[in-house]
């Protein structure tokens, strides 16, 4: 692995009383402005750029970023505290702020000090929007990819298609993997900072998903698009550390937290209703079967929540299970979600399956995070590798 010296190193956070002051500002923002935003990108079906510039403004863009970066210098622990507030909201809203609070680190990981300045502190600062582009039609997201280049000269020659990406229509840069023609497995994987304007390049939109509305996703074909060498980051080999180490480990962790987030405000609209809610005399919270509906849901909140936690610690203090973890945080957080907007959208009765009910939208957007950064197959899989490893190591 190609690590250069100046990379930045896990900050320690900032103090209490700024982060409690933090968090009740974005707690604000997501009950008030962000619910606006919310009503408006459903009835569109789109994201405006507005609303980037917006969270740039309030400066959600910049908050897990160190502060010699431009960025608020939050530990990850405290980034996944506010992750949980964003999540309550509008899940494009959420996927934005997820999204390019974690690219940059993935980058930076691997970058040379001008690549630091030409990628990393735009991203931070929000002059440039990279997308994370691995996924393929054809094959799994790991050492299996199949987009391929040729070197000739100072330049690689990228050929093959990526599909899924978020944020791949209007990004500046695409952040992808790929690997040296003719090569298999880790060894042969490079990463790219591949330019949107690139020649050579068919961008596909396809936006129209059943959750998570107005976040763009594009299906992308190279035919042999020129990147320059110098856009490379870290060496021939490294590809797949840059997509998996240093994005989708803390990813799954966000990820998971996003779950923990949007089932809370599944669970607070489903005590809001069956409070307000009357049959024959008496509120729906007077039913014991309700009851232990919601009972159960806020148990399955708080385990996922304080396991998602558990895994940014370790994940922060750079300890080797932590890929293990962010897979566990995530399966759990993920079938947390399921259980838990199942039964508030029950506790709604028929009222709830209505567009015009916001745990109508909550529950299409929870099906979405079933497959982000892979889905709860893959992290069984990548649980139980580890877990064999260990019994291996041990014999």
């Amino acid at each position: 692995m190609t690590l250069t010296t100046e990379a930045t190193t896990a900050a320690p956070g900032i103090d209490t009383a700024e982060f409690e002051l933090l968090r009740a500002e974005v707690a604000a923002y997501v009950a008030g402005p962000a619910e606006a935003w919310a009503e408006r990108i459903e009835h569109t079906g789109e994201v405006p750029e507005e609303l980037w510039s917006e969270l740039r403004e309030h400066g959600y863009l910049s908050l897990a970023a160190p502060r010699e970066y431009g960025g608020r210098g939050l530990s990850f622990p405290q980034w996944m505290d506010l992750m949980e507030l964003f999540s309550r909201s509008h899940g494009s809203l959420r996927m934005i702020v997820h999204v390019v609070n974690g690219t940059w680190r993935a980058i930076d990981r691997f970058a040379t000090p001008e690549q630091r300045e030409r990628f990393v502190l735009p991203s931070i600062a929000g002059r440039i929007k990279a997308a994370f582009t691995l996924t393929e039609p054809d094959a799994g997201s790991g050492a299996d990819i199949r987009a391929s280049v040729v070197r000739e000269g100072d330049t690689y020659y990228l050929t093959g298609v990526k599909h899924l990406i978020t944020f791949g229509v209007r990004c500046d840069y695409w952040l992808l993997a790929a690997r040296l023609a003719g090569s298999s497995g880790h060894e042969g994987t490079v990463a790219l900072m591949v330019p949107r304007d690139a020649p050579g390049v068919r961008v596909e939109d396809t936006s129209q998903t059943m959750g998570v509305t107005g976040t763009d996703h594009a299906r992308l074909t190279f035919d042999r698009t020129p990147v320059p060498v110098a856009n490379r980051l870290g060496a021939e080999g490294d590809g797949l550390a840059v997509a998996l180490g240093g994005f989708l480990t803390p990813s799954r962790i966000s990820v998971a937290m996003s779950c923990v987030g949007l089932a809370c405000r599944a669970q607070e609209l489903a005590l809001r209703y069956a409070r307000d809610r009357v049959t024959f005399g008496r509120p729906l919270t007077s039913r014991q079967a309700l009851q232990f509906m919601l009972a159960e849901n806020e148990a399955d909140i708080e385990a996922a929540r304080q396991l998602t936690l558990h895994a940014a610690r370790r994940w922060e203090a750079g300890d080797a299970d932590a890929a293990m973890l962010s897979s566990m945080a995530k399966l759990t957080a993920v079938d947390m979600l399921g259980r838990v907007t199942d039964k508030a959208l029950q506790v709604h009765g028929g009222s709830g399956y209505w567009k015009t009910s916001p745990i109508e939208r909550v529950y299409r957007d929870a099906r979405a995070q079933r497959f982000e950064e892979g889905t709860n197959e893959i992290q069984k899989t990548i649980i139980f590798r580890e877990l064999l490893s260990r019994t291996e190591a041990d014999r």
